[in-house]
């Protein structure tokens, strides 16, 4: 519950909300008050990059006009995306996998937002607002011209991490066994979470 303030926010490059065993749709008082830092940064610090993982991804839909509900489905393990034109471009990759550890999700692309890619579980895996806000994205698109960037997956996981989340969360029934049996069985798919998605998060921060 403790934020920084306007004169400390005016000297940071940015600020990346992380994930969280929390679920970012529950009415309680400390997600509701960091869904209303977040839209006020968007809204009145335009300087200022938002990065968004997950659950991050999640409290930024809310905050900017969308919302975070319940999914039928887990979604575990490395798993492949399928990149909209503006993913492709943005990522510079035609494909890319990343580590997935959730449930709840984001079902459509709030308003002034960019769609990144989907899969068959998660519309929105991914999305970015312009600078500008603009509902046609800049042709060509620089790093330098996002000002929020999401993604539903973990750029940070690997397989170590995501296989003991699995093993822990399989035992106290979190997660089901049809779900369980299948991220081990992707267990050592590609991870682009680092290679791509890390750089482009710290490309938009201007750090390379």
């Amino acid at each position: 519950m403790e934020y920084p303030t306007d004169e400390q926010l005016d000297a940071y490059e940015g600020i990346l909300l992380t994930g969280s065993k929390a679920n970012a749709y529950e009415d309680i008082e400390w997600i509701n008050r960091l869904v209303e830092f977040t839209a006020r940064v968007a809204t009145t610090k335009p300087k200022l990059k938002i990065i968004g993982i997950c659950f991050g991804h999640q409290i930024v839909a809310r905050a900017l006009g969308g919302r975070c509900v319940p999914n039928d489905k887990w979604e575990v393990g490395p798993t492949p995306l399928a990149l909209t034109a503006l993913g492709k471009e943005v990522f510079g990759v035609e494909s890319l996998y990343i580590e997935e550890m959730h449930r709840d999700h984001v079902p459509e692309v709030p308003p002034t937002f960019h769609l990144l890619g989907s899969t068959e579980v998660s519309v929105n895996q991914g999305m970015v607002r312009f600078h500008s806000a603009a509902t046609v994205p800049p042709s060509p698109v620089s790093l330098s011209d996002i000002h929020v960037f999401t993604v539903q997956g973990h750029p940070e996981f690997n397989e170590p991490i995501v296989s003991k989340l699995v093993d822990a969360r399989t035992a106290s029934g979190i997660i089901d066994p049809v779900t369980s049996v299948d991220a081990v069985r992707r267990a050592h798919w590609q991870n682009d979470g680092v290679g791509v998605v890390g750089k482009i998060i710290l490309g938009i921060y201007g750090v390379v």
